[in-house]
């Protein structure tokens, strides 16, 4: 059961790297079949097919947007950082420093991610020097582009 889990992702994988649409209902039925065939395994290994069966549009998302990831390893390492805080310093003590905290963290992440210095952008800011443009618009210049943000390197004044 597990390696053919496994085979099924390899091939979404290749899907998502080289879309074919003719391949999409061989997928598709391969992943049905999958999660509706009975099993002898302890009731665990049937609770994950049933979650499988309950998320197929989720899980087969890459067939109409090969762009999606197959999995969730960026979203879970963006909030990696913010769940160690709160381990360490046991949260906040009101709502508006958690509001503060969630608002510098995500501003960090996003500066992180388009390869901008979060210091230097904090900075540019509260200074209103406008030097550095507004991470909305390189958002969107990444969109337009068509390309990841990870790697875009932004020049930032001295």
């Amino acid at each position: 059961m597990r390696q053919q889990i496994w085979d099924l992702y390899q091939d979404l994988k290749a899907y998502r790297a080289q879309p074919d649409p003719a391949l999409k209902p061989a997928l598709t039925a391969r992943f049905e079949w999958l999660v509706n065939q009975p099993t002898d395994y302890p009731t665990s290994i049937g609770n994950v097919l049933k979650a499988m069966r309950d998320h197929q549009a989720d899980l087969l998302r890459v067939l109409e947007q090969p762009a999606v990831p197959l999995h969730n390893n960026g979203t879970e390492s963006i909030i990696r950082g913010y769940v160690k805080t709160r381990k360490i310093s046991g949260s906040t003590r009101s709502d508006l420093g958690r509001q503060c905290r969630d608002t510098f963290a995500s501003l960090k992440k996003t500066c992180r991610k388009l390869g901008v210095s979060f210091w230097a952008y904090l900075q540019d800011r509260l200074r209103g020097q406008g030097q550095i443009p507004r991470l909305g618009a390189l958002i969107e210049q990444c969109a337009a582009a068509e390309v990841p943000p990870v790697g875009l390197v932004v020049a930032v004044p001295a």
